[in-house]
């Protein structure tokens, strides 16, 4: 029998479950390297903490690791109910929030190690905390792709720390209660994508899809729709997600640096963003990167003991 031990958050309505004790020996190591032996080796533990009968295709998970950077106060891997993720702005949050509950860290600014590259973190009081995210670009603009039953449908292609197709023209109502038909657009729209082979740069899996339109507060400059990799919709406005926003804005020069957009999510939950230049290199023909930041909440919902045990049928999780 293994159990293991997890403590549960969410930011802005989306969930997170971070493995604080019984989860796999990756070894040491770059965290891009440790996540191929997660992915190789211990992937029915994914599955088991993630996937029915223990999660839900909502829940996004993270293993805590050691660092391998010495400058760094936690190191993170994100999942989710059908794979990795590179990097997950409201996981990184509940990551700060989780980590301050266990009395790991106080107020203040914190490195976090991902696989993707060192994030800093601020830990603003217990339940607030700012995200200075991985350099950030659009990689395209304005690309088009046919859509069987809505024609051509309009999008940039920008990196947040997972590939983005955001589309602002899509004829779509963003509301709560249309959920099911905006998940059916955006998972029709990310087959499109895949189906014409339209990828980020050198390949990049497009594997979130992210719909723009008017706010429904007049806190906010817009709300979104992000569809996830899993096949669930983000319940926060997403931090990789507004980070790829905030490039596209750059870009375009509709937000000057330091300035702060207000971006809501589909449930009514906000988060602050605001960009810094960069001058590191990208792909030719991308526009400037940015660094993004990104201010957002979260609180801890539960702490459990997770038990597999080897007679269970679903002792790895029902995997669809």
């Amino acid at each position: 029998m293994q159990t293991i031990r997890v403590i549960d958050s969410h930011t802005g309505g989306e969930p997170t479950r971070i493995i604080i004790e019984g989860g796999p020996d990756l070894g040491r190591g770059p965290l891009s390297d440790r996540l191929l032996t997660f992915r190789d080796r211990f992937d029915e533990i994914r599955s088991a903490v993630i996937n029915e009968p223990r999660g839900s295709d909502v829940l996004v998970g993270g293993l805590l690791c050691e660092p391998s950077d010495p400058t760094c106060a936690a190191g993170i891997i994100f999942f989710n109910n059908t794979g990795y993720l590179n990097m997950c702005g409201h996981g990184t949050i509940g990551l700060m929030v989780t980590l301050a509950w266990m009395k790991k860290l106080g107020p203040g600014s914190h490195r976090i190690e991902t696989p993707v590259g060192v994030v800093t973190a601020t830990l603003i009081d217990d339940c607030r905390v700012s995200v200075r995210n991985v350099p950030s670009w659009r990689y395209r603009k304005a690309v088009p792709v046919n859509v069987p039953g809505h024609g051509t449908v309009t999008g940039d292609i920008a990196w947040g720390g997972n590939w983005f197709f955001l589309v602002s023209d899509h004829g779509q109502n963003l509301s709560l209660s249309r959920w099911k038909e905006l998940s059916d657009f955006t998972l029709q729209i990310r087959a499109a994508l895949e189906r014409d082979g339209i990828t980020g740069a050198n390949g990049g899996l497009i594997d979130h899809i992210e719909l723009f339109g008017p706010p429904s507060t007049s806190e906010s400059n817009s709300q979104n729709f992000v569809m996830c990799p899993g096949g669930a919709y983000d319940r926060s406005p997403c931090g990789t997600g507004t980070s790829a926003k905030l490039a596209c804005l750059a870009a375009d020069g509709k937000l000057l640096s330091g300035a702060t957009w207000f971006q809501e999510s589909i449930v009514g939950s906000i988060f602050e963003g605001s960009w810094q230049p960069d001058d590191s290199t990208v792909p030719t023909g991308a526009d400037p990167v940015i660094i993004p930041t990104i201010t957002g909440s979260a609180w801890v919902t539960g702490e459990c003991n997770l038990i597999l045990q080897p007679t269970d049928p679903f002792r790895a999780g029902i995997r669809t």
